[in-house]
């Protein structure tokens, strides 16, 4: 009996040992959600201290994230990995050591949730770089959507669970102390990663061919020879990678796209969904917390169903699809008075954005050359995370001169819109045709050993 595609990428080894990392990593990273904001009120801080704690690791990620990317291309990226969960498990532990003891201050608590922001600006990337090493072509998407339906689950259901649970029923300081645990598991699976065919090119140098897209660098400088590192600067390695991602129409307006979804979506999802349930639905915390799960749900499923089935042929296409239409029920959410309907719409926004986002980081991974995709990764990170910010500051004040309907019919309207004219300027449905992915690769890559 054949294995279920969703599940091919668990018969290699290093990816196995990589997504348990990963798991158990995310899983604290939840719990570390809760443990956080609890530990900030056990210090006697307020709404302003648990936003400075918070916003600090917001700062690390935003900071660092185009720095991780250029670390991806440079670094191995397997000593990458293992080195961020090693800082992690070493804040955490410190952290949690202070609690423990009656030590703990609430710069400490900033300082832990700062470092952890940093490591997942290096983590991600070079994440993002190792798997098209460790996996044949054809196994990237399964990858890829079993990443996206477990970090729903694991993330935002399971890991704040638990970790409500142990504060509880024990204090706040143990729920810091087993996310500590969590990475320290975390730090241990890391370590039986094979170091066979998992080295990064170094500093630009190409694997092979270079990828389906390109051999050499975009400067035109072959990759190093010999083992030898050619050194440039970190402004020359983040040029190279806006260069190409400039001159390359479909990876250019997809994250133009992906921009103006994220400042006009957002916001009105985390700032004014509040307001809704309140007036709308005459919900409170509860019900807002329920709709949010509804959420993961959609994203954890439309994860799997995309993990189960090949890359479409039409993958630009249903891609961009997928964004548009799914956007497009958050239209009606603010004249919405009934908890099923919006429910339902955002049930369908998470599902189809898993949808694009699962097919997103495949085509990253198939169509970007392996010296250029920890840095295109990174770009394509802080993009996104940049403007989220700006939105959710931007949502309170436009919801204090437009009605809330208004703002949400706007935010769900946009998105189709330019969807649309993104597939068109960057002539996506000739692109797809011109690069088929949807085809098994002859041969599989010599790096998925260990099998």
């Amino acid at each position: 009996m054949p294995t279920p595609k969703a599940l091919r990428p668990f018969a290699h080894r290093e990816y196995r040992v990589l997504i348990a990392a990963l798991a158990i990593s995310i899983f604290g990273s939840g719990m570390w959600a809760v443990a956080m904001v609890y530990q900030v009120i056990h210090l006697g801080g307020g709404p302003l201290e648990l936003s400075m704690v918070a916003a600090a690791g917001s700062v690390g990620l935003v900071a660092f994230v185009l720095a991780g990317g250029i670390a991806a291309d440079r670094i191995p990226q397997r000593r990458l990995i293992i080195a961020v969960e090693g800082a992690n498990l070493a804040v955490i532990a410190a952290v949690s050591g202070l609690a423990m003891t009656g030590l703990l201050q609430l710069w400490h608590v900033a300082a832990g949730s700062f470092v952890l922001g940093v490591g997942a600006a290096f983590f991600f990337p070079a994440y993002s770089a190792i798997l098209p090493r460790i996996l044949p072509a054809q196994d990237l998407l399964a990858a890829n959507g079993m990443e996206g339906s477990m970090r729903p689950v694991l993330q935002q259901a399971a890991g704040p669970a638990v970790a409500g649970i142990v504060v509880a029923a024990l204090s706040p300081s143990h729920a810091v102390t087993a996310v500590a645990v969590c990475h320290l598991l975390a730090f241990i699976v890391l370590n039986f990663l094979g170091q066979h065919a998992l080295a990064a090119p170094a500093n630009g140098a190409a694997d092979g061919a270079g990828g389906p897209e390109g051999g050499a660098a975009a400067d035109g400088t072959p990759g190093a020879e010999g083992g030898e590192v050619r050194r440039r600067s970190f402004f020359h390695d983040l040029r190279e990678g806006v260069i190409y991602t400039l001159g390359t129409p479909w990876l250019l307006w997809t994250l133009v796209w992906a921009c103006i979804s994220v400042l006009f979506l957002i916001g009105p999802i985390e700032v004014l969904l509040p307001f809704v349930v309140r007036d709308q639905l005459a919900g409170d915390s509860r019900m807002f917390g329920f709709l949010l799960a509804v959420m993961g749900v959609g994203a954890a499923l439309g994860s799997l169903l995309t993990a189960s089935f090949r890359l479409p042929r039409r993958y630009l296409t249903v891609m961009m699809v997928s964004w548009g239409a799914g956007s497009l029920p958050l239209a009606a959410v603010g004249v919405m008075d009934s908890f099923w309907a919006i429910a339902a719409a955002l049930f369908i926004f998470g599902a189809t954005g898993s949808v694009g986002m699962v097919i997103w980081g495949t085509l990253l991974q198939r169509r970007v050359p392996p010296h250029l995709l920890g840095r295109v990764s990174s770009l394509d990170f802080f993009v996104s995370l940049a403007l989220m910010p700006v939105s959710m500051a931007l949502a309170g004040p436009a919801a204090e001169v437009l009605p809330i309907w208004l703002i949400f019919l706007v935010a769900g309207g946009v998105c189709p819109v330019m969807a649309v004219i993104a597939m068109a300027v960057a002539r996506m449905p000739a692109d797809e045709l011109a690069h088929p992915l949807d085809q098994e690769p002859a041969l599989e890559r010599t790096t998925a050993a260990g099998d």
